[in-house]
């Protein structure tokens, strides 16, 4: 499989890791939007939120809830912070590997481009 994501899971690629587990990785982005941006992906390789079932639902809560504990360790959960989730080209998905962008540091606009 020729997956960026799948290769930094592997260690094939360095990533500056800030956290994992089980079931995610998050590393920080190398081209960040704002001064916290986090990218939160599966282990597990899923091409795009269209692929999701049912059965995936707790993995997408729980990327979820290390998004926001994330949040609270770097120190934005308090002043604001935005998730990003992008499907296809059109909306914005560069990989093609569900990802979770945390975004924070500086004010959001809306809308966001």
């Amino acid at each position: 499989m020729d997956c960026l994501f799948c290769k930094i899971i592997a260690g094939d690629i360095p990533s500056d890791i800030v956290n994992e587990d089980e079931k995610l990785i998050a590393f920080r982005d190398i081209n960040p939007q704002a001064p916290t941006h986090v990218l939160i992906i599966p282990r597990q390789h899923i091409a795009t939120l269209n692929h999701l079932d049912v059965d995936d639902g707790e993995l997408i809560g729980h990327m979820t809830l290390s998004a926001t504990t994330l949040a609270k360790e770097m120190g934005i959960a308090d002043s604001g912070y935005r998730l990003v989730w992008n499907c296809n080209r059109e909306g914005g998905q560069d990989v093609f590997h569900i990802h979770l962008h945390l975004l924070g540091g500086r004010t959001m606009h809306w809308p966001p481009g």
